[in-house]
């Protein structure tokens, strides 16, 4: 496995590339932008070098952008209109400095086809529009809180069906939001069999990073509280079965 964690950029995007090769990682996790505002400062070409040279000197093998937690394509007009322009931005800046994937949480809306209809035509018109994009979007799994779109593998196998251009995407999935949605991961059978649900539903081939965290809510509750490994309610027995799936070896962790 790419074991990686999510990491503070402060002081500048290689700081999180640093800061994991500290720690010994391979993979690292980070936001390209501030996750809770619509606008940003331009990407500084002194900062893409920075951060390309450093990944190299780091040997950092995977890494994984998060999107900005406001963006909402499945949103009113004006949520889709703003959450267009932030995704096509960060898309943007991920291509330019060389990141793998940028990981979306689909959206929300309480009449789940619509929403997916919109999520689908707002991705269509930002991938046409980045054709020469390098950067392939992960759609998140969610915990389900509210009219979230996302906590059916269902969900995720209609949009990835929807989209023009279904190549330039793949999923991620999050041990906690997997467990309050109401799959059971917490011993080698039950996550076995999460698995061929979503390899029978999604794809296995689709799965390309894993957010890896214990969840402080119980099976089906439907609330996003992540906790610390272990200490949760999926359990150590849970998570000794999904670091040692093989079938996950090359993903980031």
């Amino acid at each position: 496995m790419l074991l990686g964690s999510h990491l503070s950029t402060a002081g500048g995007l290689h700081h999180a590339l640093e800061k994991a090769h500290g720690y010994g990682f391979e993979a690292v996790a980070l936001f390209v932008r501030s996750p809770r505002q619509w606008e940003a400062p331009p990407l500084a070409p002194e900062a893409i070098r920075t951060f390309r040279g450093t990944r190299r000197k780091c040997g950092i093998r995977k890494v994984v952008a998060h999107a900005g937690y406001l963006i909402n394509l499945a949103g009113d007009a004006v949520q889709q209109r703003k959450g267009k322009k932030a995704l096509r931005e960060e898309l943007s800046r991920c291509h330019a400095l060389g990141i793998e994937y940028l990981v979306l949480h689909p959206g929300s809306w309480p009449r789940l086809e619509v929403g997916i209809r919109r999520i689908a035509r707002n991705l269509d018109e930002i991938m046409a529009s980045l054709p020469d994009l390098k950067t392939t979007l992960l759609l998140e799994g969610t915990a389900g809180q509210g009219n979230c779109i996302g906590h059916r593998f269902e969900h995720l196998a209609e949009l990835l069906g929807a989209v023009a251009q279904p190549r330039r995407y793949g999923v991620c999935l999050d041990t906690a939001h997997l467990l309050a949605a109401g799959y059971d991961l917490r011993t080698a059978e039950a996550w076995n069999e999460t698995m061929a649900a979503f390899d029978r539903i999604v794809d296995l081939k689709r799965l390309r990073a894993i957010h890896i965290n214990d969840s402080r809510k119980p099976l089906g509750s439907r609330v996003d509280r992540h906790a610390h490994i272990g200490l949760g309610e999926i359990g150590l027995e849970g998570f000794r079965a999904i670091v040692n799936d093989a079938r996950l070896a090359r993903l980031p962790f």
